[in-house]
């Protein structure tokens, strides 16, 4: 792939990420800039928290499409065999564009989220079966705790393990891109690990509010 292609995929990538779903949904339709309530993070989770989940849902979906859709640029230009080294190499290289872009959009005087929806989208498109694994291990742990930090920090941690050992990938920048998403949502959730620790972090219970109304 000749350098300036891969170039020009890479700022569209991030322009893709970079696109404030949280902020625009708050702005346009509720009139309030979203970093300014509940947790102040711009993702679909303090959407949800803030706005309810008619807001939410969206949100989410986008901002997962958003990494989904980077990694897909590839396709759109001649590349390396899909399952080869360069293959997957680009393909980290797009959706971490994205995932940037989410955290530090352009749209947004770089005040973004962290970027988890974004990079579930990425890691979709790239290892789908080790990401359904770890998407299996947040969901329980957010069933289980209502910690939606530590479900996240969980399948961060189950993500490593499920490329490396149940999955045997053998794709070295895939095994070093894995440890390092874990890597980065510890450095992400740091305010909220210290928060766990001395019992202070707020559980998403607004995430069942529905289901405990019923029962």
């Amino acid at each position: 792939m000749q350098l300036i292609v891969l170039i020009i995929l890479i700022i569209s990538a991030y322009l893709l990420g970079s696109i404030p779903t949280a902020v625009w949904v708050g702005k346009g339709f509720y009139g309030i800039d979203i970093r300014e309530h509940g947790s102040k993070n711009a993702g679909a989770t303090n959407t949800i928290r803030v706005l309810g989940w008619k807001a939410g849902l969206p949100v989410m979906i986008v901002d997962v499409l958003k990494g989904f859709a980077a990694v897909a640029l590839i396709r759109f230009v001649q590349s390396p065999p899909p399952g080869t080294d360069q293959f997957v190499n680009c393909q980290l290289i797009l959706g971490g564009a994205a995932v940037i872009g989410h955290i530090f959009p352009v749209f947004a005087g770089f005040r973004g989220g962290k970027g988890v929806a974004t990079l579930f989208g990425m890691v979709l498109a790239i290892s789908p079966y080790s990401t359904l694994v770890c998407a299996g291990v947040f969901l329980i742990t957010l069933f289980l705790t209502k910690y939606v930090s530590l479900s996240s920090i969980l399948a961060g941690f189950t993500f490593p393990i499920a490329v490396i050992v149940i999955f045997h990938t053998s794709i070295t920048s895939m095994v070093i891109f894995s440890i390092a998403v874990f890597v980065l949502l510890i450095l992400t959730h740091q305010k909220n690990i210290g928060r766990l620790l001395r019992k202070e972090e707020s559980k998403a219970t607004f995430l069942f509010a529905r289901r405990e109304k019923k029962n």
